[in-house]
């Protein structure tokens, strides 16, 4: 693998420029079950090592069962997920995959679940994981 930058020494400004987001997600109201499962299942749609290394990790701590993160990339063929966590990670991957566009069955079936503020909050969690997920996989960040 080619050494590329490391954004966060070259310029750790322009690191930082992301952190009032996390900064605004840790105060809102996004469960942490829901910033979890965005963050992996973005992370892995995007083959992001470095997101997936470390965001497994984080939701192992916070509770979150091997055998979810294991199943999470096939969540569509089992019961491991409650409707309303399918419809969150159907929205992530639609999110993050934005140039097939958010169909109106993927946005109404989140919002039977999720009302206007809180689809603001795991709009804005998509675009955050995003963003670092596009900055890890540029650089070729490894996993840590």
């Amino acid at each position: 693998m080619q050494e590329r930058i490391i954004v966060s020494k070259v310029d750790p400004e322009a690191y930082r420029v992301l952190y009032p987001i996390e900064k605004y997600l840790s105060a809102s109201g996004l469960k942490e079950t829901h910033k979890n499962l965005i963050k992996i299942r973005a992370s892995q749609v995007n083959g992001c090592a470095f997101c997936i290394n470390l965001h497994t990790k984080e939701a192992r701590a916070a509770g979150e069962t091997e055998q979810r993160i294991y199943l999470l990339n096939a969540w569509r063929e089992i019961d491991l997920f409650t409707d309303e966590e399918k419809a969150l990670l159907a929205f992530t991957e639609a999110v993050t995959l934005i140039n097939n566009h958010v169909s109106d069955e993927v946005y109404a079936n989140a919002a039977k679940f999720f009302d206007d503020k809180y689809l603001t909050y795991l709009i804005i969690a998509i675009v955050a994981i995003n963003a670092w997920n596009r900055i890890a996989i540029t650089t070729q960040l490894p996993p840590q």
